[in-house]
């Protein structure tokens, strides 16, 4: 009997910036047409409270990948590379005989984004050993071994990746997001004869927002857009794969619906003449919120140089963006749809699990904010998550669950070796023992008004719940969620009891997410 006959196929997709209820069987604000989500979450596990462990791409996906917390893997914020020698459930399973493909945006290593100018000035004033050429405490690589994701290099050439890419035997890379990405991709469009130079992007769209730079319908077909690599790729990939004796794993990352906002014409045009509406609690801002979270009040109507900054849009801002994203999300859907449909074309639907989510949220109009950082509402720190495969039961699952669950989650499916460090949980164990408790982080280099760098936020979501914590400052939020989530009345600075007993358990809660992933060999 063969080593795929035993055990499962697995394929993990995880869809970039895309808040956790955007889909239609989730109930959110929103009135997306996901049919292919849905389907996935009727015959499988959907989570209604997964989180982030870090609402930031690179971080978060370290976290997916290793099961461990960012604080620990190392990769704390944007701009840190992954370290290459990292264990991964990846590698787990390819020790274990699987073979490895991964298909679309990574982010394990940096894409080349320099910091705004601002940030830079902030950064020297604030954190200056950053720039002064100081070695790293750990070693973790020779040469130019950071660079297999820098988007300048991929366009230069087609970049042949390591045999070994964290854990990956094959990989075809996308590198950024909206129409116009870098990395194999953009080989693959130049193949089918299209100059992205002179067809994508805001500057060549013939249908602009007036109100926000960022929205914009691409004047790339989808059938020349990422997520058509995407499933073209998959559809190769997967033809090959099930001619070996050997089980599969996928890991398969849309760049969308992350901004900029640029759907092609063809998805746009579903949406162009539908009304669509802010969410209830766009209007509503919490009481006693952090100094940053005001500024960004007072600032209304104007985004952070930095595109990627949670700011306030106006209700015509915010409208512009749902009507660009709700048509993002249903044509990842439709992309979605099809690579399930490969799987029933190849006949191995039934061997293979799925799991669908997030890197990590995008406010998109909750408490009048839109993007992430800085701000750990909901919105942006929960994600996605839904597990679907053979013998799972169709239900929904209310425990409190982290990206690091999907590491040892896979592992365990696979059948395959576990590492030590793991601190993640298998989600398909419904222990007695389960969390009542964890932690969600960020660190940024620098900082915004109100809230000076370098930040460090830690915070706490339980059942009751959900207290965070600036630090090095004294802002701080605490909200009462024991009738609801909606984080409307900070009552750090007035609710002594509480405050000191989400303090304890925050204490508790950071010592047990410290390292163990090296053992120890001897007394002494």
């Amino acid at each position: 009997m063969s080593n795929k006959s035993k055990r499962p196929n697995v394929i993990v997709i995880v869809a970039d910036q895309m808040r956790h209820d955007m889909f239609s069987i989730a109930g959110g604000p929103f009135k997306a047409v996901t049919p292919n989500l849905d389907a996935l979450a009727n015959r499988g596990i959907r989570f209604t409270n997964a989180f982030s462990a870090n609402p930031t791409c690179m971080p978060n996906r370290a976290s997916i990948a290793t099961g461990r917390w960012p604080s620990v893997h190392g990769t704390r914020t944007n701009g840190i590379t992954f370290d290459q020698n990292a264990e991964t459930f990846m590698r787990s399973l390819r020790r274990g005989g699987y073979v490895n493909y991964a298909i679309g945006k990574l982010h394990h290593q940096i894409m080349g984004v320099v910091w705004e100018d601002y940030q830079i000035e902030e950064i020297k004033m604030r954190n200056p050993q950053i720039f002064e050429g100081l070695l790293d405490a750990v070693k973790r690589g020779e040469g130019d071994w950071q660079s297999m994701e820098r988007a300048d290099l991929h366009r230069k050439q087609f970049i042949d990746m390591p045999s070994d890419y964290y854990g990956y035997d094959h990989v075809d890379l996308v590198v950024g997001h909206g129409d116009r990405p870098s990395g194999h991709f953009a080989h693959w469009a130049r193949n089918k004869g299209v100059d992205l130079d002179e067809l994508a992007g805001w500057k060549n769209s013939k249908e602009r927002s007036e109100n926000v730079v960022e929205v914009f319908v691409s004047e790339v077909p989808a059938e020349l857009h990422p997520n058509a690599f995407i499933v073209e790729k998959f559809t190769e990939r997967l033809k090959s794969a099930v001619q070996l004796d050997d089980p599969f794993l996928f890991f398969i990352s849309f760049p969308d619906p992350h901004h900029p906002f640029a759907p092609p014409k063809e998805w746009y045009d579903k949406w162009r003449d539908k009304e669509v509406s802010v969410p209830e609690d766009f209007f509503v801002h919490s009481k006693n919120a952090p100094d940053h979270i005001r500024a960004m009040y007072d600032a209304a109507g104007s985004a952070n140089i930095d595109s990627t900054m949670t700011w306030a849009p106006t209700e015509i801002q915010m409208l512009d963006v749902l009507k660009a994203q709700l048509a993002q999300i249903e044509f990842m859907d439709a992309a979605l749809g099809k690579l399930i449909a490969s799987l029933e074309e190849q006949g191995v639907a039934e061997d293979t699990f799925i799991i669908f989510t997030g890197d990590h949220g995008d406010l998109m109009g909750q408490h009048g904010l839109m993007l992430k950082h800085f701000v750990h509402y909901d919105a942006v720190t929960r994600v996605p998550m839904i597990i679907a495969g053979p013998g799972i039961e169709p239900g929904v699952d209310a425990r409190l669950v982290s990206s690091v669950d999907i590491a040892p989650t896979v592992i365990e499916l696979a059948q395959a070796d576990k590492y030590l460090g793991l601190q993640g949980r298998d989600l398909l164990k419904d222990s007695p023992n389960w969390r009542t408790a964890l932690i969600v982080e960020e660190d940024q280099p620098f900082g915004i008004e109100g809230l000076p760098g370098p930040v460090k936020i830690r915070t706490l979501v339980t059942e009751d719940y959900r207290f965070t914590l600036y630090g090095g400052t004294e802002q701080a939020e605490l909200y009462d969620r024991s009738h609801n989530n909606n984080d409307l009345d900070n009552v750090y600075h007035s609710a002594d009891a509480e405050r000191a007993e989400a303090y304890e358990r925050m204490t508790h809660e950071l010592i047990a997410i410290s390292d163990e992933g090296i053992a120890p060999i001897a007394g002494a």
